[in-house]
């Protein structure tokens, strides 16, 4: 989940300026690469920055299918979850991904093209070369700009070029950029951190593997988050070991979300939000109701919060009334 703080820009108005930056990897494409332009878009199916770029790489795939353009999708997976190739099918299905996606749990291709970042998109000539990239979300004109560029090199004619006409919404509604100010943050103690913005606050800090009583803080900072109850923080995720474990995040933004998984494949856990101590109400997320209950069924994203209104300085806390709910990554929007 990277590039979480790339703005996207505004209009180019210029003509594209495509230079080779290297040939297009070999990989075991699920699709007839030869002649074709190629959109090559790396993501992860939790990433909250692939998922607000998905409208758009959708919309290319299905205007220019009839004029040369192929998009291939590289599903390297974050979590361990995202290895299950149930869990990836299930999302590609409910995410409407008319495109073919090919599995990369090794990282093979990832490595190959000397990727960084979720999502990506590589766009190569009908020769296979790459002629541009970009990491992140944004620059969504320029891409279809070079994208038409290269079909006219092909010798396509017939499509039209206006942009894609894109209306996001839930899931894959664009950040509200001006009022973000709260990072990604990850639980486990991999790349939790301390003492650091965000920081984990909890007494005595993430006790590594182990199940531990963890108590929070009576107030939390800006960009801060604790644990109340008995969790076992693991290398990507903390883990509720039994019903009432909580987690508080004191954050400056319009959206919250939180990667959960249930310990248990196939298992589910209820579990209750609160804003600033009460139910959410009209700032609830697409995962909750308005009095702030949800259920953790299925290994996702889940939308928590969604402000309306001014967004200042808020307190999330969820609940979880059962044992075993993995939380993985906080993202915001």
């Amino acid at each position: 989940m990277a590039a979480q703080w790339t703005v996207p820009d505004g209009l180019r108005t210029a003509p594209p300026r495509l230079p080779v930056e290297g040939l297009l990897p070999a990989f075991a494409a699920p699709a007839d690469l030869r002649g074709k332009v190629v959109l090559v878009n790396f993501c992860t199916y939790t990433c909250v920055n692939w998922l607000r770029q998905l409208p758009y790489v959708r919309a290319w795939a299905h205007k220019y299918a009839d004029h040369g353009l192929v998009v291939v999708g590289v599903h390297t997976p974050e979590f361990g979850f995202e290895r299950d190739p149930a869990n990836v099918a299930r999302a590609v299905r409910s995410l409407g991904v008319g495109y073919p996606v090919v599995a990369d749990d090794d990282h093979a291709i990832w490595t190959a093209f000397g990727n960084s970042a979720w999502p990506a998109l590589y766009l190569a000539d009908a020769d296979g070369r790459i002629r541009r990239h970009y990491l992140g979300e944004g620059e969504y004109q320029q891409t279809e700009s070079a994208i038409q560029a290269l079909l006219l090199e092909r010798g396509a004619t017939g499509f039209d070029p206006a942009p894609v006409a894109v209306r996001a919404e839930g899931i894959e509604a664009p950040a509200d950029w001006p009022t973000l100010r709260t990072a990604e943050t990850y639980t486990g103690y991999r790349r939790a951190t301390t003492f650091a913005s965000p920081a984990f606050v909890s007494p005595d800090g993430l006790v590594r593997d182990r199940r531990h009583r963890y108590t929070a803080p009576a107030k939390l900072g800006l960009d801060s988050w604790a644990l109340s109850g008995e969790w076992t923080a693991q290398p990507q995720a903390v883990v509720s070991e039994a019903g009432g474990g909580r987690i508080a995040y004191r954050f400056h933004a319009r959206d919250l979300h939180l990667v959960l998984a249930s310990a248990t494949p196939g298992g589910s856990v209820r579990f209750r939000v609160r804003l600033d101590g009460g139910a959410p109400g009209p700032a609830h997320g697409l995962d909750v109701d308005a009095d702030g209950n949800g259920v953790l069924d299925e290994p996702r994203l889940y939308q928590l919060i969604r402000q309306p209104g001014d967004i200042v300085d808020r307190t999330f806390d969820i609940t979880f009334d059962d044992a075993g709910a993995g939380a993985y990554a906080f993202t915001f929007g």
